[in-house]
């Protein structure tokens, strides 16, 4: 199925959210990312308005409707401000379409294109878990800033990143029951492979646990993490995901870099908020996961993760969520060779997020 079913690399992530001007303005000084084009009432849209984010290879984009009415209005009144659609970008986007509701995948957006004089852009989509859309975009015949509707946006030419590279991967949180039912749903219809699968024992705390399983497409390019609650002492981080998005969805994003010091400094210098992790997880790291490139000391101070797997090692850090919401939230990611995704660092992060939970009376 992977050669009748190509996926060259994620297209974009767009979020619903209330109000996209102050989004976008925040990505942009929180994140670093640029405002690269616009749709709105200014560009002769009357009821969506977008800001698209560029960052590397990364590509955000932030809309919000502008009557109450609007799907888009009433999606980020019941979620709060969340990623909405999954963008993955194929060679044909009609063939994906009909590859995967042919073995299926629920129809959302029929394969529809849309012109302009940068060219014909192509795109489809199909239902994932919650409210989310996966969307496939077939750019090959299209030049323009973003999508016909959109006008670029003039780009100052001393806007600092934050050193962003890449997505990395999309973690969903699904409802106790149904993560194997995604995991199949990914298989069977996009021929998806199980990359890795971490049960209760390994995701656990003394008061919670989840279970997860990452899929990932033939190439290894798209991976999609998908968690589940499982039984604890007390409510879990899934369990406060799931009531306060009012359901599935995504939970965190993360994006990577080829300069973790660098970019952490950055982003913390923004005024973005990290998880705090105790400063006893420093003591005899590299006896614990052997020889790394980094002062200890600098890890410390910026509380940074690192684990190592057969390949090498990886280093992240997670922020704290990015929306009153308890929901969404982001992962900054350095691979130094290591392809898993920090299980070492499982009972530190969670025990870090329950602290969390904990003062907002969650727990």
């Amino acid at each position: 199925m992977g050669d009748r079913f190509p996926i060259q690399q994620f297209d974009h992530l767009e979020f619903y959210v209330g109000n996209a001007k102050q989004a976008a303005l925040f990505y942009s000084k929180c994140f670093g990312f640029t405002n690269t084009a616009y749709r709105g009432l200014e560009t002769g849209e009357r009821d969506v308005a977008s800001y698209v984010l560029e960052q590397g290879n990364i590509r955000f984009v932030v809309s919000s409707g502008l009557n109450p009415q609007h799907p888009i209005a009433k999606l980020a009144w019941d979620h709060g401000d969340h990623v909405a659609v999954i963008a993955l970008a194929v060679p044909d986007a009609e063939k994906a379409y009909l590859e995967a509701t042919d073995r299926g995948a629920l129809e959302a957006i029929p394969p529809t294109k849309t012109q302009d004089d940068s060219g014909v852009l192509c795109y489809s989509a199909i239902h994932l878990y919650g409210n989310v859309l996966l969307k496939f975009v077939d750019r090959s015949h299209y030049s323009g800033a973003f999508a016909p509707g959109f006008k670029p946006c003039t780009l100052t030419e001393n806007h600092h990143t934050s050193g962003l590279t890449a997505i990395d991967h999309v973690v969903a949180n699904v409802e106790l029951g149904a993560m194997e039912r995604w995991v199949q749903f990914f298989a069977e219809t996009m021929g998806f492979e199980v990359l890795v699968h971490f049960d209760e024992q390994a995701i656990s705390t003394e008061y919670s646990a989840l279970m997860s399983k990452v899929m990932q497409d033939k190439t290894g390019t798209i991976k999609l993490p998908i968690n589940e609650p499982a039984s604890g002492k007390r409510k879990s981080q899934i369990e406060e995901y799931l009531e306060y998005n009012g359901g599935p969805g995504v939970q965190h994003i993360a994006l990577a870099t080829d300069n973790i010091i660098e970019t952490v400094s950055c982003l913390k210098a923004a005024g973005l908020e990290f998880l705090q992790v105790p400063s006893t997880y420093y003591q005899d790291l590299t006896e614990r996961v052997g020889p790394i490139n980094l002062a200890v000391e600098k890890l410390a101070e910026l509380g940074i993760l690192v684990d190592r797997d057969s390949d090498g090692y990886l280093l992240q850090i997670f922020t704290q969520t990015v929306q009153d919401r308890p929901t969404l939230f982001f992962e900054v990611i350095q691979r130094c060779g290591a392809k898993g995704f920090g299980e070492g660092n499982f009972k530190a992060l969670f025990e870090a997020i329950e602290r969390e939970q904990a003062v907002r009376g969650n727990l």
